[in-house]
C-alpha cells in the first residue's frame, strides 16, 4: 500500500540531519511512497495554513541535490551538517490556537504518518501534538548532547565528539607552547556525555561535568590547583581542562561562560595556595589560565561515517515501523542493534525528569568511562 509521509527536524541542529532525511527519502522511494519535508520543525504546518508555502512543493525527491555539468546523479545530502528543512529549537505550542492550526496543517496535508527527528524536548512537544490530533508518529533522536533517554546513541553525538577531540589536540600544543592552562567549555546543557567522551579522547588532564561537580566550589577549585601544581612539579608546564556548560558557579548559578568563570577562580586560589611559601605551590604564580568557548562549532562540520550509518539504520526501521503500522514508536540504539521503545514511556520519563530539573538521561557517575578517567588519572572532582 502506497503511503504519504511527512518528515520534520526540530530542535538544535546537529550533523546527520540531512542523512536521515536522505535515508528517509531513499528507503521510501523503493517502497513507491510520497514523502514530505516539512519545513521549520511544526512551524511547517503553520506555514501551510497560513499559505506561505504549497504542499506540492514540499515534497522530497530521491535524488535532492545534483551536481551541475556531466555528474548527474552525484547524491551529497548524507555529507552535509545542518538540516535541509530546516529546524526551531523553540516553538510556541501552548498556545492552543497555535496548537490547534499546527494539527490541522497535518491534517490538510492528508499524511499517513510522520517521522519527527528531535532531542528530549522536540520529542516531548511534538508527542504532545500527535496525541491531540491523532497523528501517526514515528520519533527518530537527535542530539550532541546524548540525553535522550532509552537510546545509547543520538544522531550527532558521535561527530561532536570528533570536533571537540580535535580542538582538544590543536589546543594542547598552544597550552604546551606557553605553559598555560587551557580550559575549554563545551556543550551538553545538563547531561557531560559530551566532556566525558572527548575529554577522554583529546587527552585532557581534568573533566569537570554536572553529574560529579555541579558547581564550581572553592574545595573543587583548591583540588585542580594541586592537580595543576602536580603537573608543574613533574616537568609538564601547561594543563588541559574541559568543563562542561552545564557546572554552575559557586552560587548555584548557570554561567553562560563557565570556562572564564573557572580560569578567575584558578588564578585566585593558586595565587593564595604560592602565598603558602609551600615548595610544591611555588610555581602556580607562573600560571597563565586562557578559556576557549567552543560554541556551535561543535553541531557542525561533516557527520561522520558512524552518525551517517547511524541514521541510515534509523531511518530504515522508521520506514519499517510505518509499514507495519506500528506507531507511537522511538526508533533507539541499545546493546548493539537498533531497537524500539513506546513514545509514551519515554515522554513520560522526559516530563519527570524535566519537573524535577534534571537530565533526562545523565552521565552514570559510576559507569565505566567514569571509571575508565579515573584509572587514566583524569581528575574528575
Amino acid at each position: 500500500m502506497n503511503k504519504k509521509i511527512g518528515i520534520l527536524t526540530s530542535g538544535g541542529d546537529c550533523p546527520g540531519l540531512n542523512a536521515i532525511i536522505h535515508a528517509v527519502v531513499k528507503c521510501a522511494s523503493h517502497k513507491g511512497w510520497e514523502v514530505y519535508g516539512i519545513p521549520y520543525g511544526t512551524d511547517g504546518f503553520l506555514k501551510l495554513e497560513h499559505g506561505k508555502c504549497r504542499s506540492e512543493d514540499l515534497k522530497l525527491r530521491e535524488h535532492g541535490y545534483d551536481l551541475p555539468g556531466l555528474l548527474h546523479g552525484i547524491d551529497i545530502l548524507q555529507f552535509l551538517s545542518g538540516s535541509i528543512l530546516g529546524s526551531l529549537s523553540k516553538g510556541n505550542t501552548e498556545d492552543k490556537a497555535i496548537a490547534q492550526t499546527i494539527i490541522q496543517g497535518y491534517q490538510n496535508l492528508e499524511l499517513d504518518a510522520l517521522i519527527a527527528v528531535g532531542g528530549d524536548g522536540s520529542l516531548d512537544i511534538i508527542y504532545d501534538l500527535a496525541q491531540k490530533g491523532g497523528w501517526n508518529l514515528v520519533g527518530i533522536p537527535k542530539t550532541i548532547d546524548n540525553d535522550v533517554p532509552f537510546t545509547e546513541r543520538s544522531i550527532g553525538f558521535r561527530t561532536a565528539v570528533d570536533t571537540v577531540t580535535s580542538a582538544l589536540y590543536d589546543l594542547t600544543f598552544t597550552a604546551a607552547s606557553h605553559d598555560r592552562t587551557m580550559i575549554v567549555q563545551v556543550m551538553g546543557r545538563n547531561a557531560g556525555h559530551l566532556a566525558l567522551h572527548a575529554g577522554i579522547a583529546g587527552g585532557a588532564d581534568i573533566i569537570l561535568i554536572p553529574e560529579l561537580t555541579p558547581k564550581i566550589d572553592p574545595d573543587l577549585i583548591n583540588d585542580i590547583c594541586i592537580r595543576i601544581a602536580q603537573l608543574r612539579w613533574s616537568g609538564r608546564k601547561f594543563a588541559l581542562i574541559v568543563i562542561a556548560e552545564g557546572v554552575k558557579n559557586q552560587a548555584g548559578e548557570k554561567e553562560k561562560y563557565i570556562g572564564d568563570y573557572l580560569a578567575q577562580q584558578i588564578d585566585e586560589i593558586s595565587h593564595k595556595l604560592c602565598l603558602t611559601d609551600k615548595p610544591e605551590f611555588c610555581d602556580l604564580d607562573t600560571i597563565e589560565t586562557r578559556a576557549t568557548v567552543l560554541g556551535h562549532i561543535q553541531r557542525s562540520g561533516t557527520p561522520s561515517s558512524y552518525d551517517r550509518l547511524l541514521a541510515a539504520a534509523f531511518a530504515k526501521k522508521a520506514i519499517d515501523l510505518i509499514a507495519e503500522e506500528k506507531y507511537n514508536q522511538l526508533v533507539v540504539w541499545q546493546n548493539g542493534e537498533v531497537q524500539t521503545q513506546p513514545l509514551d514511556k519515554v515522554v513520560a520519563h522526559i516530563k519527570q525528569r524535566h519537573e524535577l530539573g534534571l537530565c533526562p538521561s545523565p552521565v552514570e557517575p559510576d559507569g565505566f568511562l567514569v571509571q575508565t578517567a579515573r584509572s587514566l588519572g583524569i581528575y574528575l572532582g
